[in-house]
């Protein structure tokens, strides 16, 4: 009973974690938090690519 059990816990975990609401609230976090990270580097190299695409989006100034 408990190989069957922890079997059946098992498969829902796959399913809930397979599911399309789930994949979509994790693509949709990392999405956000490569933007996030793009946005706020300071990073010199990075920063200086991605300077005008700041201004420009008016989303985060940086002077």
């Amino acid at each position: 009973m408990i190989t069957r059990s922890h079997s059946s816990f098992s498969q829902q975990a796959t399913r809930f974690t397979l599911s399309t609401p789930v994949q979509a609230t994790l693509y949709v976090s990392l999405c956000a938090l490569i933007l996030w990270t793009i946005y706020f580097t300071t990073y010199p190299a990075v920063h200086d690519k991605v300077h005008s695409l700041r201004h420009h989006t008016l989303m985060v100034s940086c002077h």
